[in-house]
């Protein structure tokens, strides 16, 4: 290498991907990350529900236990929280425990 030559560094930032979004956490999160929660959702088909339908609890047995299938209301695993395009912040869902 001559002297004279300058190196350039670049870093690249990798933001998790989910079923092929990226998530852009809100600037006030920290990162999005994987919690167990209780989410309300009209059908058990979605992919990403808004934060207001989303209840972070401790772990899968307190999901389970705070459930309530005939009320719409599921266990489930969930990233986020993200901004989505329109700027709702949203939860994408890993696993629905039904």
């Amino acid at each position: 290498m001559l002297p004279c030559q300058q190196i350039k560094c670049v870093v690249l930032i990798l933001l998790p991907m989910v079923n092929g979004y990226s998530l852009d956490p809100h600037p006030r999160a920290n990162f999005a990350t994987e919690q167990f929660a209780v989410v309300r959702i009209p059908r058990v088909k979605r992919q990403r529900v808004p934060a207001a339908s989303v209840e972070i609890v401790q772990d899968l047995e307190t999901a389970i236990a705070q459930a309530d299938p005939e009320n719409k209301f599921y266990p489930a695993k969930v990233v986020g929280p993200a901004r989505s395009s329109e700027g709702t912040m949203l939860y994408y869902l890993i696993d629905i425990y039904d």
